[in-house]
């Protein structure tokens, strides 16, 4: 007795739809890393391109612009430290930028802490207030701004520099720690208050070592925006020995129509720019993490 065998099926085709699909995903992918790709060298060639051209000299400078310079003049850092007082405006930046970096993260903190673990009557109505100075722009601010500093006596000094930029920074800190702290475990605010802690030890001793993604974030931001801050200090420090770098730059720039050092005013500005660049890499993970932690449970 034989048995016939039965016609398999054919194995059924892919649907039409899915292979396009998966076509149209795969040049989506490819047209976003093109863009990206494309906008990686728009950002980076400019700062490739100034850095090996504060090298040159100034004729070659001007007559062969993209190409690499023959030999290193090391000698235009030299007189961009020195003549040209970059050293100075350096010093003075530190001087200003490191102690209102402190004082916005400490007094940032402290109020974020607050606003986001403890209600009270007002705590909205306060970080509204906060969050209402980051709708204010700083331009309509300038006049009276010099007024006010200039009747406290504090007019071309280093501390009402500071005062300046910390007010000026503190609302968009509140707001981004405000975040940040809510997503921090209740429970161990409450282990320490058990354990007998009081709350300046919850905060400096617990809270605040794991705000500690979030107090990097914030404090790259704030270095980088105050480090490259221009309209403040032009305002309200007009004394030249106290110029910081983006005031003593643009006084540089003013002085090559008469004294033509291009080489040094590029060996200037990669000054200026390699300790943010500098910065910003060495931080960069814990930026990120930072603002993803944020993002995700705030």
């Amino acid at each position: 007795m034989t048995t016939e065998t039965l016609p398999q099926p054919a194995p059924a085709a892919a649907p039409r739809h899915q292979a396009s699909t998966s076509l149209g995903g795969w040049l989506t992918r490819a047209l976003i890393n093109l863009f990206l790709g494309l906008w990686a060298l728009v950002v980076i060639f400019p700062m490739v391109w100034l850095v090996y051209t504060s090298f040159k000299t100034d004729q070659e400078i001007f007559f062969n612009p993209w190409s690499l310079p023959t030999s290193l003049q090391w000698d235009n850092f030299v007189r961009a430290w020195v003549s040209a007082h970059i050293g100075d405006y350096f010093l003075n930046s530190l001087i200003v930028v490191l102690p209102s970096l402190v004082l916005i993260l400490l007094l940032g903190s402290m109020a974020a802490y607050v606003l986001a673990r403890f209600p009270f009557p007002g705590n909205r109505v306060i970080f509204y207030l906060f969050l209402s100075g980051m709708l204010f722009p700083v331009f309509l601010a300038l006049v009276p701004l010099f007024f006010l500093v200039k009747n406290l006596g504090m007019l071309n000094s280093y501390v009402g520099l500071i005062l300046v930029y910390v007010a000026y920074s503190l609302p968009f800190s509140v707001f981004f720690l405000t975040g940040f702290f809510k997503t921090l475990p209740s429970e161990l605010h409450e282990a320490g208050i058990i354990d007998g802690a009081n709350q300046y030890q919850v905060f400096f001793l617990i809270m605040l070592p794991l705000a500690q993604p979030g107090l990097v974030s914030i404090g790259i931001f704030n270095f980088l925006g105050m480090w490259n801050q221009y309209i403040l200090p032009l305002v309200l420090m007009s004394d030249p020995a106290r110029y910081l770098l983006t005031q003593g730059l643009a006084y540089m720039l003013h002085q090559q129509y008469y004294m033509n050092d291009w080489s040094g005013l590029f060996a200037a500005v990669t000054m200026v720019m390699v300790p943010t660049l500098i910065t910003y890499v060495i931080f960069q993970g814990q930026i990120q993490k930072g603002i993803t932690v944020g993002a995700l449970k705030g």
